[in-house]
């Protein structure tokens, strides 16, 4: 799998047949590693380390719905009423970041209300502070850790 900018962790893979599975933590169980979950993983593994997020308040693939649409997120922090906090799509590192890529996160956060939305492919990361009663965003130039991240 290809290197991240981001810090490096304790994985464990294992071969079922073809496929190389990744050992998820969130999940407890093994699941397929694609490009997109290398990244996923990367995430969760950096946002519970580094940044203090509790592992039990983070959920993978949570659906939601949009436009009468079945949709997932990636991967979503809550605070500790259980309120979204913050939003991660994760695209694979060979997906640029795009202002479309951009557009789709922003939409998927209409419906799950996070004041913070990370848009991620392991090399490049954005991150914003979404105000949604002034309508508006602003571009942070990292993710706040979990104690900085919660509403005031």
């Amino acid at each position: 799998m290809q290197e991240l900018n981001l810090p490096p962790f304790a994985h464990k893979l294992t071969q079922s047949g073809e496929n190389l599975l990744i050992w998820d933590i969130l999940r407890r169980k093994a699941v397929v590693l694609t490009p997109e979950e290398w990244v996923r993983q990367h995430v969760v593994h950096y946002l519970i380390g580094h940044l203090g997020y509790p592992k039990g308040l983070l959920s993978l693939e949570r659906g939601h719905a949009y436009n009468q649409r079945q949709k997932r997120t990636d991967l979503c922090a809550f605070d500790a009423a259980g309120r979204p906090l913050l939003l991660v799509e994760c695209k694979a590192p060979s997906v640029p970041i795009t202002a479309a890529t951009a557009h789709q996160a922003a939409t998927y956060n209409q419906t799950v209300g996070a004041p913070l939305l990370l848009l991620t492919n392991g090399l490049q990361h954005y991150c914003w502070r979404v105000d949604f009663a002034a309508r508006t965003n602003e571009r942070l130039n990292e993710i706040p850790p979990y104690s900085q991240a919660l509403p005031t």
